[in-house]
């Protein structure tokens, strides 16, 4: 190895350096199945949290959404704005939290949010299909071991 500050010999060897090439990769393929929505990769995630949130039953405010999608505040609250401007999420008062606004899937953001997650789901599976059913379960399961650390 040369004298440069490198703690490996070649860039593969760093787990770092390939997430980073993996979460390009599949950020290119997610990115290319939401353009024609004209909708973000963020702004996606954010539908696809309130979808979920729906689903069970609770109205999750913009902490919940940035806490559950990692994203920073400012991005949550950006891909809010837009898509509220597109019809597509509205904000209501809070019922027990004066200072918060719980956010809700309009008609038309349900429609594209039900449409979207099958498209990116495809995704996932056809990319992660390479490494196989046992090797996906394991990353599963280092990825939110991975998350669970980082929370503490």
């Amino acid at each position: 190895m040369s004298n440069l500050p490198f703690g490996f010999d070649e860039p593969e060897e760093s787990p770092g350096f390939l997430l980073w090439q993996t979460t390009i990769t599949w950020q290119r393929l997610i990115k290319k199945a939401l353009d024609p929505y004209d909708i973000s990769h963020a702004q996606f995630v954010i539908m696809a949290i309130v979808l979920w949130f729906s689903g069970i039953k609770q109205n999750p405010n913009q902490i919940l959404i940035a806490r559950q999608s990692k994203l920073d505040k400012m991005t949550v609250s950006k891909s809010l704005k837009k898509l509220v401007a597109q019809g597509l999420i509205e904000r209501t008062e809070h019922k027990t939290d004066t200072r918060a606004k719980s956010v809700h899937l309009t008609k038309k953001g349900r429609t594209l949010a039900t449409k979207l997650v099958p498209i990116i789901e495809k995704i996932d599976a056809q990319f992660f299909s390479i490494i196989g059913k046992s090797n996906q379960r394991s990353l599963v399961k280092i990825l939110a071991n991975l998350n669970a650390k980082l929370q503490e």
